[in-house]
């Protein structure tokens, strides 16, 4: 497996560069002891309770791009503090990347409030992609009921993938915006037949649209 080390201090005394250098030596020896591939060493100097440092979206970065496998931290501490480390602590779950501490010696064992706390997270995220989901629905119940038809003019939808422009049916846009929704309305309902779409991208092309009429 690749491993990504982090570590970090909270400020920048001549002790605290000491210290990155011992963690990073530590943490050296942990992927050695499993055998792990250090594909990055990540230190900075920065506050845990700070969401906003350069290491923390480095770091997310590769794993996102699936360049690495686990995280090799001291302890939770440097990972982050408070709110932040719980954010981050989710934010790997979701991306699947297991954590390592030299403090554990192996795999980061989280305290029976932490896990807690994250599976409240969990359920919440969950909660808020079914409301997502439902707003779409109720936009496209919305549509239908004034009078719009989801099967005009799509299907030809599939067969021109790879744009470098995102293509959707601005006619519908038209149509749907004649009946009276709103453009987020729009967006919802062009979600809901598979168009990725946003508010201020429906928006831009409707006025794109009415620009050429003029």
């Amino acid at each position: 497996m690749k491993a990504v080390v982090y570590c970090r201090v909270s400020t920048d005394k001549e002790t605290q560069e000491t210290s990155l250098i011992r963690q990073k030596q530590e943490l050296v020896k942990l992927a050695a002891e499993y055998q792990l591939a250090v594909v990055a060493c990540i230190q900075e100097q920065e506050s845990g309770y700070s969401i906003d440092r350069d290491g923390i979206f480095k770091m997310l970065e590769i794993f996102s791009q699936k360049r690495a496998d686990c995280l090799l931290i001291q302890d939770e501490t440097r990972l982050g503090r408070g709110n932040t480390k719980i954010a981050l602590f989710h934010q790997l779950q979701k991306l699947h990347v297991p954590i390592y501490t030299s403090f554990h010696g192996g795999k980061l064992e989280l305290s029976e409030a932490d896990s807690m706390v994250l599976q409240i997270v969990g359920i919440v995220e969950e909660y808020q992609r079914k409301i997502h989901n439902m707003k779409i629905k109720r936009g496209m119940k919305q549509a239908i009921a004034k009078g719009y038809d989801p099967t005009l003019n799509l299907s030809n939808r599939n067969e021109a993938p790879g744009r470098q422009r995102l293509e959707f049916p601005v006619e519908e846009v038209i149509n749907l915006r004649q009946t009276g929704l709103t453009f987020k309305e729009i967006a919802n309902t062009l979600n809901g037949l598979g168009y990725n779409v946003s508010k201020a991208t429906v928006h831009r092309r409707y006025q794109e649209y009415k620009s050429k009429q003029k």
